[in-house]
Order: C-alpha cells, then sequence, then structure tokens
C-alpha cells in the first residue's frame, strides 16, 4: 500500500521527469501523457483533474457504456486545467467533445490519413521497433512505444530498456513517447533517453486522496 509519503515523493518525481521531457518536445505536445484504462482507471475525471497544467490525457475507455459522457466530463476538465485531450481510435467523439486530437493504435493507422489536418495532435501506436519505422513520414505528431521497461500487464512485451529506447528515439523522426512499465523512478530515465516521455498508471499517484 503506497502511503501519503510515498505518493507525494512519487508525484514530485513525475513532475520533475515532465519538466525534463518539456524541454525538449515540440511545441503544443504535452511532456506527460496519462492514459485511462477502463481496469486499471475506473474514474480518470478524478485523476485529470488533479494532473499538472500543459500535460495530457488519452482516453481508452473504448467500449464503456458511458463513453461519451466521461468524454465530455474530461473534456471540460482539460479545458479547465489546460490539459491536452486526446480520444483514442474515434475521431468522431474527438470533434464531439472538442478534444485536441486522436491516438490511434497502430492497426487504425490508415484510417487515420484521411483526418490529418483536422486535429492539433495526432499520435499513434507503435508496440516493436518495426511499427515505429513504419510510422516515419506518415504524418503522425508523435509515436508512443511500447514496453519500455519491465509491466506486469497483460499485453506487455519484452521490455526494451533505456538503452534501447535511446537508440530508437534518436533514429526516428517522429517524437517517442515511452510507455509501459513507467513510474515515478523509470519516468525519470525516459526522460533521459531522448527528452520525452509518456506515463501511463498514474492513478496510483494522482488518483483520489485518500
Amino acid at each position: 500500500m503506497m502511503t501519503q509519503e510515498d505518493r507525494n515523493r512519487a508525484e514530485r518525481k513525475l513532475r520533475a521527469a515532465g519538466r525534463i521531457a518539456a524541454r525538449h518536445l515540440p511545441a503544443g505536445l504535452p511532456p506527460v501523457l496519462y492514459l485511462t484504462d477502463v481496469d486499471r482507471t475506473p474514474d480518470p475525471v478524478t485523476t485529470a483533474s488533479r494532473l499538472p497544467a500543459g500535460w495530457g490525457v488519452v482516453y481508452r475507455h473504448y467500449d464503456h457504456g458511458n463513453r461519451h459522457i466521461t468524454a465530455l466530463r474530461l473534456a471540460h476538465v482539460c479545458r479547465k486545467r489546460h490539459l491536452k485531450l486526446l480520444i483514442a481510435g474515434d475521431p468522431v467523439t474527438a470533434i464531439a467533445v472538442g478534444a485536441d486530437g486522436v491516438h490511434w493504435p497502430f492497426a487504425m493507422r490508415r484510417q487515420a490519413r484521411r483526418w490529418h489536418g483536422r486535429f492539433a495532435i495526432m499520435t499513434a501506436s507503435a508496440h516493436t521497433p518495426d511499427q515505429l519505422r513504419q510510422l516515419q513520414d506518415t504524418g503522425f505528431d508523435a509515436a508512443l512505444l511500447s514496453t519500455a521497461f519491465p509491466s506486469a500487464s497483460p499485453s506487455a512485451r519484452t521490455p526494451l530498456g533505456a538503452a534501447r529506447l535511446r537508440t530508437l528515439a534518436r533514429a526516428s523522426n517522429l517524437p517517442v513517447y515511452a510507455l509501459g512499465g513507467l513510474n515515478a523512478d523509470t519516468a525519470q530515465l525516459a526522460t533521459s533517453v531522448a527528452g520525452i516521455a509518456g506515463i501511463e498508471g498514474i492513478e496510483a499517484v494522482f488518483g483520489p486522496r485518500t
């Protein structure tokens, strides 16, 4: 169980990692992305209401029954707190709620072509170095690359590690966000890799206070 002191320490580390990442990112891209998950982050609105200004939220509750209502609530919170909001795989909902952009799963990358120019931010996922290479010069603003560090997630692959991430990020013409196994400590490694970071699974730090 994470104590309040542990949470405060982790929050300071995450904020510091975000500040480092922000120095190296193109204008308009958030230094940290909070990815929602219907099981692990059941209350994304509360978490978003605690994130630092300038960070981003990727709303991924794909099949949730109250998805549109939650997206509207998230959009309101994000505007109020100056956060960037991306809707995963759903440009129609993104337009309806006034989101900043769309995050595309790798399998949907070709569907994104007709939406280029409609949003301020368009990102895509890559789960292997080869997938990252396929995203080059395709019009996306950034790639989210996993699995960065060891992760207990059932979908996690063999972790790339800091050295491999550094090599891949430097070879990419897209900003690369490191995903998978991110916590307060590995986030600092991620930001030192290429000056950018995507941090998921931060409900334990920025979620509801107990």
